[in-house]
């Protein structure tokens, strides 16, 4: 079995800057620290996040605070880009496309708003499903095909989705393939009244963001993510990760079980979510914490039924508690 790896000075750096990034987001996100702790984790562990929630919340004002708490000037793309996903939308309205050039003769590609760092995709589920997989390849692989062409993204690429509530009149499912591309599915929820108050005192999205100044850059976050990948984390704990992904597949109230990019995500945040909390190694509740964001929009349950946040975490707990240390 690994041994645990010491914390080296580095890593002690990039777990400080991923905290003081979190202080950022939270001085406009008020009330909702433990929220941006996931939303940093995924940001680390190079992962992609869709953020299901009712409109008013903040979806767009913590993508907007992202944006502009990291330096993306030194990538080779850069910057930020948002995309308000209508019915009307067309595939190469994100990702780009050949124009021909008169006067050349030629063909010359226009990039679309995916050739940023930090990509709002907003309100994704009121697109049709066409435009929802143009995303495919580009989160998938940081590339755009085009006119026969591969074109890459830059080192660092971050897509922020947001959605409504599917039961709300005007929008598409996203499909299984599309949410699996997401290392998490997570909602913001209503703020608490001392929260509320500072919001509607304050205005941070109006009177703060724009005021707001970098406190890293990319290459401190490209960092970060190779200091989570030497933080340990237990032969015992990967096991139990294991074996609640594969409870799933055999259960008469699933129509699709989680597949072995469930556990591999899992483990992977784990890493950086440890990270950010200033340890080389992985726990328990690091587990608890991450299991319903991280593995519950990868699971189907019958007949659309409800539940499967219950049923992960009944079966992270149930696996966690026959590990003997």
């Amino acid at each position: 079995m690994s041994e645990p790896k010491v914390l080296t000075e580095n890593s002690g750096g990039s777990a400080r800057v991923v905290n003081n990034l979190i202080d950022g987001l939270a001085g406009v996100v008020k009330g909702k620290r433990s929220f941006l702790q996931l939303l940093t984790a995924a940001l680390v562990a190079g992962g992609h996040v869709l953020i299901e929630d009712m409109p008013g919340l903040g979806k767009t004002t913590a993508a907007r605070t992202l944006a502009a708490l990291i330096d993306t000037s030194g990538d080779r793309v850069h910057g930020f880009s948002r995309i308000q996903f209508t019915p009307d939308l067309l595939p190469y309205d994100i990702t780009g496309v050949d124009i021909y050039h008169p006067e050349s003769g030629e063909f010359k590609f226009n990039p679309g708003p995916v050739f940023a760092s930090i990509v709002l995709a907003d309100e994704i589920n009121r697109s049709t499903p066409k435009v929802q997989s143009a995303l495919l390849e580009v989160m998938a692989e940081g590339q755009v095909t085009s006119g026969g062409k591969s074109r890459l993204l830059g080192d660092f690429f971050f897509v922020i989705a947001t959605q409504n509530p599917i039961e709300i009149e005007g929008t598409y499912s996203l499909p299984i393939a599309q949410l699996d591309r997401f290392l998490m599915r997570l909602s913001i929820g209503y703020p608490d009244s001392d929260s509320e108050y500072l919001i509607v005192t304050e205005d941070p999205s109006v009177n703060t963001v724009p005021t707001l100044e970098p406190v890293c850059t990319v290459e401190d976050i490209l960092s970060a993510r190779k200091a989570s990948e030497q933080v340990f984390c237990d032969e015992r704990l990967i096991r139990a990760v294991i074996a609640v992904a594969a409870a799933t597949r055999d259960m008469e109230d699933v129509e699709a079980g989680i597949s072995p990019r469930g556990p591999l995500m899992l483990i992977k945040t784990a890493r950086a979510y440890a990270l950010l909390h200033n340890r080389d190694y992985v726990i328990d509740q690091d587990i608890i914490d991450l299991s319903e964001p991280v593995l519950c929009h990868r699971l189907i349950m019958s007949g659309r039924k409800k539940g499967g946040n219950e049923l992960i975490r009944e079966l992270v707990l149930e696996n966690l508690d026959k590990i003997n240390y």
